[in-house]
């Protein structure tokens, strides 16, 4: 299991459907990936779980990820959530 905590920048930015995009990053990993933040957890490749959870910039994030390719989904993820 490989862990992560990250802060947000500018999440939406110029992506249309920031939460989609989100989404298909999880899901091209077998890995089971979660985020957490303020005592939230939620599955990664849940559309309505991050809907709920709703990354915003700023946010402090945990990134937790479990599985065969779970280094390769730590990194995509903190990638996408702390695009510049």
């Amino acid at each position: 299991m490989n862990t992560k905590e990250v802060t947000v920048s500018d999440f939406a930015g110029k992506r249309e459907n920031a939460f989609a995009e989100l989404v298909q990053v999880a899901c091209r990993f077998d890995s089971r990936i979660t985020l957490e933040s303020n005592n939230r957890r939620i599955n990664a490749k849940s559309i309505m779980g991050i809907m709920a959870f709703h990354p915003s910039s700023g946010m402090t994030v945990n990134i937790e990820t479990e599985g065969k390719d779970e280094s390769e989904a730590l990194v995509a993820m903190e990638e996408f959530l702390v695009r510049k």
